[in-house]
């Protein structure tokens, strides 16, 4: 059996160097939900530098200090979890599903390239790293593949979207429960909404390729919770 070429579900690609990280010989596949160390150890990089790199584009709304750097730690954090490594790990779940080789891979340029925007711009364009996946592929089982990593932040949107409007104040002054929740709902509906354009190497372009009604029905929702966030007067330097 010819094995096929790898794909990325991330919204670039990775370098010829990170190929090293990719077990050798024959298809090679997990089990459904298992992690290796060296997945672990990438996850846990890519959060941490993102975090540090959110934080930093957090603090300048309330005039940057080290107090309001260490309590927009936590804030950081939360978004990235429920959106960037929630994204992600959709994917590499379904992946394991249809029994593929399935691990995320840092992307050490990307990271590094978001920590200093987030530290000398105050904005970040988060790049972290992609879930890597090989083996035979059937056009749909690549088509939902792709179209997991959105659905996930679709569900946190929504589900915390009536609680980002119960809590939302319009001052947003400091890190409350309110300002976490206002956050992670805006960061997911964003990062849906960004990975489902039909361009690229974006998750929109196979899931397009997939099925025209399920990438039309993921836009829009997208794009509704993202008019939603904005309607509520949610303005963050993403």
């Amino acid at each position: 059996m010819v094995e096929r070429r790898k794909f990325y579900t991330s919204f670039h690609d990775l370098s010829p160097r990170e190929y090293m990280y990719i077990p050798e010989g024959s298809l090679q596949t997990g089990k459904p939900g298992s992690f290796s160390k060296t997945e672990i150890t990438h996850i846990i990089i890519a959060m941490l530098v993102l975090t540090i790199a959110f934080s930093f584009t957090l603090s300048p709304l309330y005039r940057f200090s080290l107090p309001t750097f260490v309590a927009a730690i936590p804030m950081a954090f939360l978004g990235i979890f429920t959106a960037f490594f929630v994204h992600e790990l959709s994917h590499k779940f379904m992946a394991q599903k249809y029994g593929l080789w399935s691990e995320f891979r840092m992307y050490p340029l990307g990271l590094l390239l978001s920590l200093l925007l987030g530290i000398f711009t105050g904005y970040v364009f988060a790049a972290p790293g992609a879930v890597m996946f090989r083996g035979e592929t059937k056009p749909f089982e690549m088509g939902r593949i792709a179209a997991a990593g959105p659905t996930a932040n679709i569900i946190t949107a929504a589900v915390t979207f009536p609680f980002s409007v119960w809590f939302f104040d319009a001052s947003f002054a400091g890190f409350s429960v309110g300002g976490v929740i206002v956050f992670v709902c805006f960061v997911n509906a964003f990062l849906a909404t960004f990975n489902l354009i039909p361009l690229g190497p974006l998750d929109g372009r196979k899931v397009l390729r997939w099925n025209e009604i399920a990438w039309f029905l993921l836009f829009t929702c997208a794009v509704l919770l993202v008019i939603a966030n904005f309607y509520r007067g949610v303005i963050l330097p993403l």
